[in-house]
């Protein structure tokens, strides 16, 4: 399963899910959707993401189960 940081770090940039969606052109509820693991976004989305937030995409995304990225 897809895990990710996506609500940590759009608060650590200060963005709302209406400003973040705006920037990679998807809607509020696609934002809400990912931070709550219901979609795993294409390849494409989460590098836009990460472009975003200004993070590496693995900083963002990781595969449960992969210690590295386990807190």
């Amino acid at each position: 399963m897809l895990k990710n940081r996506l609500k940590e770090l759009r608060a650590r940039n200060n963005f709302t899910q209406i400003e973040l969606a705006s920037l990679v052109d998807v809607t509020r509820q696609s934002i809400g959707f990912i931070e709550k693991g219901e979609f795993s976004p294409s390849v494409t989305l989460a590098l836009k993401l990460a472009q975003a937030l200004k993070c590496d995409v693995n900083e963002l995304f990781w595969l449960e189960g992969d210690g590295e990225n386990e807190k």
